[in-house]
């Protein structure tokens, strides 16, 4: 009897040792599973973004040109109702020369017509500036960081920080403070008429202050979106800035000057 419970003892021993033995070689396993797999997703997010540059997605060269649909959001009659007047807009890439603080850029030209039959009219010009990780682009004496490295998403920039948005007179307060992130990072887009293979969007600012469906308070609305395609470069832009004061005394309630919105779509490019 001694001897049977010895027997039942050992092997008790043993199917727990080996049992022992069988976890923790599952749980290398794992680990070395888990690290394969983490090594795997790091590499492939290495290999996806690497080797990509400010031309990539904003290709400026003498000579390109890209031609969009303009459609502007104005306020009339003191800012007591808005209307949308569509233009086309083309963006022509003149040559490098340097922009207003001496760096190497592209300067713009921009011609304006209502439709296709027009003459194509001057309306602007601009700078276009690759500074090898961000690119900026200045117009209206105002210089914006439109796109930055690294091309992935979650990347996120001050896009505004070098607008003067905080002095006493400054007229563009609402676009202090806004951060830029990259969103859908190569992905296809339909723009227009175009379907393009790979795209990144750029979300500015998506903000609502007070309750715009309330005519007796004061509201104010600030959005930005841009949409960049590799090879081609910018397709697609949507800005819009409203600011509502209510009326006084029993008088209608306005959108204050400096209200208005844009959205540029791409019909053409070369």
């Amino acid at each position: 009897m001694k001897n049977v419970r010895s027997s039942i003892l050992y092997r008790n021993r043993f199917l727990s040792m080996h049992r022992s033995l069988i976890m923790k070689k599952y749980s290398s396993f794992l680990l070395f599973a888990f690290f394969v797999m983490a090594f795997s997703a790091c590499k492939k997010e290495t290999e996806t973004y690497s080797g990509l540059s400010i031309q990539d997605y904003a290709p400026y060269q003498t000579g390109k040109y890209i031609t969009y649909k303009l459609d502007s959001l104005v306020y009339l009659s003191f800012g007591t109702r808005d209307t949308t007047r569509s233009y086309e807009v083309k963006y022509v890439v003149d040559s490098l020369l340097t922009d207003n603080i001496g760096n190497p850029a592209y300067r713009v030209f921009r011609f304006i017509r209502k439709q296709s039959p027009d003459a194509w009219v001057p309306s602007g010009t601009f700078w276009a500036v690759d500074k090898k990780n961000s690119f900026e682009f200045v117009e209206n004496n105002m210089r914006y960081i439109k796109l930055e490295l690294p091309f992935q998403n979650g990347t996120t920039w001050k896009g505004n920080v070098y607008i003067d948005t905080y002095s006493l007179n400054s007229e563009v307060k609402y676009l202090d403070d806004w951060d830029y992130a990259f969103e859908d990072f190569a992905q296809p887009a339909t723009v227009g008429s175009f379907s393009l293979d790979n795209t990144i969007t750029v979300n500015q600012r998506d903000e609502i202050i007070g309750d715009p469906a309330d005519a007796l308070s004061y509201s104010e609305v600030n959005f930005g979106k841009e949409i960049y395609a590799k090879g081609i470069g910018l397709v697609y832009r949507k800005f819009f800035h409203s600011e509502y004061q209510p009326g006084t005394n029993g008088g209608n309630g306005y959108f204050a000057d400096g209200s208005y919105g844009i959205t540029l779509t791409m019909i053409d490019h070369n």
